[in-house]
């Protein structure tokens, strides 16, 4: 996800020479500089890597999982500027957590993107918090403007933006391996199952992304009356589809709830 992050902010107005990324092992980073020709640290290399990458910074993203968001904001939290606004891409974990691990006041950005970024096709849920001004909020909104869509939300609905966009790439993928088993139910060869399940889908999803499109009008664009599709259709209302996404979805937010009340104690 962050190497799909800095690949979109590279497409757009960013220079590769105010990037500067830090990452774990000396291998990733020197692959990273070379791709992108950015400056890249490994933290094994030098322990001051997070700091000195943040220093004089406009836009940090911390990238690294929910568990290690506070420890990461309590060990750049004096070498921030404080205009510098920190944007994280950590799912469960709120601005009130962010801002308790810097300084107060401190520019803090949430948001909620998705793994279609990596093919600049994701959707971004972005929510400010309150010390974060237009021009910071531009900012980080340019962040991921080069690999996807950004949409201004509250923060109370993060846990709808996760459990739709952020979990929803893997509702699609789950659906094309049902597919593919269904298809291999019919006795086709497995590679074919799996080749007719994966273009259908991902063919789909690029007619949902023309400008203007709606799923209702495609699907019963594709429902003739009495016709073979409205038969499935109609299977699968009669078995809950609906009802189950929405069950699935629910459990998504009820599980992020936990992760967050567990990272209060970190």
């Amino acid at each position: 996800m962050g190497e799909a992050i800095l690949a979109g902010l590279l497409a757009g107005s960013f220079e590769p020479a105010s990037a500067i990324a830090t990452v774990r092992r000396a291998e990733r980073a020197a692959e990273l500089a070379q791709r992108y020709g950015i400056t890249a640290v490994a933290n094994s290399e030098d322990a001051n890597a997070n700091r000195a990458a943040v220093a004089g910074a406009d836009v940090v993203v911390l990238g690294v999982k929910p568990a290690q968001i506070a420890a990461l904001c309590r060990e750049i939290a004096g070498s921030l500027a404080p205009g510098t606004v920190v944007v994280s891409v950590a799912g469960a974990v709120t601005i009130k957590q962010i801002e308790a691990a810097l300084a107060p006041g401190q520019p803090v950005v949430r948001t909620m993107p998705n793994t279609p970024l990596m093919v600049g096709r994701g959707v971004v849920g972005l929510a400010l918090g309150g010390s974060v001004d237009a021009g910071q909020a531009a900012a980080a909104r340019e962040v991921f403007a080069g690999s996807g869509v950004v949409l201004d939300v509250a923060e109370s609905q993060m846990q709808a933006i996760g459990a739709i966009s952020g979990s929803g790439p893997a509702y699609a993928f789950y659906l094309a391996e049902a597919m593919a088993a269904a298809a291999r139910e019919f006795g086709l060869d497995p590679e074919t199952a799996k080749t007719l399940a994966n273009e259908t889908v991902a063919g789909a999803g690029l007619m949902l992304a023309a400008p203007g499109a709606d799923a209702t009008a495609l699907r019963k664009a594709v429902t003739s009356p009495n016709g073979t599709t409205e038969q499935a259709i109609a299977t699968f209302d009669e078995l809950g589809l609906p009802a189950t996404v929405l069950a699935g979805a629910r459990a998504a937010a009820a599980r992020s709830d936990v992760i967050t009340a567990e990272l209060d104690g970190l």
